[in-house]
């Protein structure tokens, strides 16, 4: 076979994904540190089936609208690093395929080229050993075959067998890699995708069929049912043939305003998602036509399903959250300036709001809020400038994203790499100063925080010239993991005794749900005994994993 059709590459990336799904738990076990967090697999995951649900509702499947759903729907449902650097690919290679009816040796060549090119581009600081470096050796390898090679299975075959190879060699580009024994997470996901794409390519039987997420349910009585002031959940993608400006945007929504509530309408240069609340689904139907196409129509009768979960909650809490926000929007005008924080805990949220945050993405380290959910918070601020803390190093790419994508308010991401740090970012923050002052001010002065986390190893490994064992407590630093032990008051101190130097002055400490506020205390007690000099300060956190998270400063 010299080329595919479109059908066929719609099987080759869905096969790709169900091959990811499957896998996924085993990439997470790969990750360097022996945290119970591990997410590489989850990320990677959910970032493509947001694409693969897309392709796999599309009504008519031609090779650009193949191409759009998928870089649309990766692009909006990054999650974490190695989902973002996915996108990325994903969005570089589609840009490669539209334009074509069908696909050669050589047309996928230069896709590859472009999806490594793109991914490059989209981080600050690329790092070797990485899925980047599979990527590029799987590329690099295309392009030489497509010079003398025109039969795709053997092409496919030499692709993998190099991504594989490259793979086996991350180790060797980063040390850390080495020290656990293990290879990179994202690398080995994206050799999953591609074996996944072969399979179906090779015509082995895969279960095409996806389902998009679901938010949990919950049962509703008869009782509750005439509390549903409109009956029909209506959610829909409108394929664009025309501009959508934020004039047409606007009035698009003050319509759905108008029949229904429970509105989300967030739009991307070629498409726009839509899903409302309304008594009349063929209005907002008729009225979304007129702009497009339409895919992934789905109407439920909320009154009809008593299985249906959340809905009750949803449509009470979404139409309250709408009323509020129009009742704060009719009360105050457009502020210049708005922050979006990302939080791990209750304490912590109590903490963002108390310095000001007006919007709170809960997710951190054990679910990493994806791009649209970046989208969707930034739609609720009412600012020109609005302020991203994404409070981890895993999110700051989804950020960034988020931030691109964006076209009507100015957004500054804060590359906060821990909660303590967007703590401080918040409390440097000076209302007289401009945007460009403060993101220059908070940047600097969060990048002063030491930051440690106390959680427990899920297996054995040897990393940072430590043995560890399943069930150990281990204390991590920005960096490294400072201390290991049985102990999770003696772990704790020994980390603190790595983190603390002459010119500490001030040690805070976020105690997490599972510790009692009793030893909490007592852990900043033998601080302040230890440290005299120091400031101790110790918080109700409510963050889950994370015994203790803690900032020295």
């Amino acid at each position: 076979m010299k080329t595919i059709d479109v059908e066929i590459l719609t099987k080759m990336f869905l096969a790709g994904a169900k091959n990811l799904e499957a896998k996924k738990e085993w990439i997470n076990e790969l990750n360097v540190f022996p945290v119970p967090d591990g997410d590489t697999g989850t990320n990677m995951t959910l970032t493509i089936m947001s694409a693969a649900s897309e392709v796999n509702n599309l009504p008519k499947r031609t090779m650009e609208s193949v191409a759009k759903a998928i870089s649309s729907g990766s692009l909006r449902g990054a999650r974490g690093n190695s989902g973002v650097i996915l996108s990325q690919l994903l969005r570089g290679f589609t840009k490669g395929i539209r334009e074509y009816d069908t696909l050669d040796a050589v047309i996928f060549a230069n896709a590859f080229q472009k999806a490594v090119e793109t991914a490059y581009k989209a981080v600050m600081k690329p790092k070797e050993g990485t899925i980047l470096t599979v990527a590029r050796g799987a590329a690099d390898k295309a392009a030489e075959l497509a010079q003398t090679e025109d039969d795709l299975d053997v092409f496919f075959m030499g692709i993998i067998e190099e991504a594989e190879a490259v793979l086996q060699r991350t180790p060797e580009l980063l040390p850390v890699l080495k020290e656990a024994g293990v290879v990179d997470s994202g690398g080995q996901g994206l050799v999953e995708v591609l074996k996944g794409a072969y399979d179906a390519f090779l015509g082995k039987e895969v279960d095409y069929t996806f389902e998009a997420p679901k938010s949990a349910p919950v049962k509703i009585s008869a009782e509750t049912e005439a509390e549903i002031k409109f009956g029909y959940c209506t959610e829909f993608i409108i394929m664009l043939n025309g501009a959508f400006d934020q004039e047409t945007e606007q009035n698009f929504k003050g319509f759905l305003e108008s029949i229904g509530d429970s509105i989300v309408c967030v739009a991307d240069e070629d498409l726009v998602k839509v899903h409302v609340h309304t008594n009349h689904p063929g209005q907002a139907i008729e009225k979304a036509l007129t702009y497009g196409s339409l895919s992934r129509l789905k109407i439920d009768n909320m009154r009809e399903e008593h299985e249906e979960k959340l809905i009750k909650d949803a449509s009470r809490i979404a139409a309250d959250q709408a009323q509020a926000e129009a009742s704060k929007k009719a009360v105050q005008p457009r502020k210049e300036m708005g922050f979006i924080s990302v939080s791990i805990g209750e304490g912590i949220g109590e903490i963002f709001r108390g310095l000001g945050v007006d919007h709170l993405i809960e997710g951190g380290q054990t679910m990493n809020p994806s791009t649209e959910d970046m989208l969707n918070a930034i739609e609720q601020v009412n600012a020109d400038h609005i302020f991203i803390l994404p409070n981890n190093k895993n999110i700051i790419l989804a950020a960034n994203q988020a931030k691109e994508l964006c076209k009507d308010k100015d957004i500054i991401v804060i590359p906060t790499k821990t909660v303590p740090q967007g703590i401080t970012a918040m409390i440097n923050y000076i209302p007289d100063m401009s945007a460009q002052e403060n993101a220059q001010r908070m940047t600097e002065e969060s990048s002063h925080v030491k930051t440690g986390q106390v959680t427990y190893a899920v297996r054995d490994t040897h990393i940072d010239d430590k043995e560890i064992r399943e069930g150990d407590m281990m204390g991590i630093g920005d960096h490294a993991i400072l201390a290991v032990g049985k102990d999770l008051a003696g772990t704790a101190m020994e980390m603190f005794r790595a983190l603390i130097d002459e010119e500490s002055e001030l040690i805070s400490i976020y105690y997490g749900k599972d510790v009692k506020e009793e030893d909490a205390q007592e852990l900043g007690e033998k601080l302040g005994e230890e440290y005299p000099d120091c400031e101790i300060e110790v918080h109700f956190g409510g963050q889950p994993i994370y015994y203790y998270v803690a900032s020295v400063e």
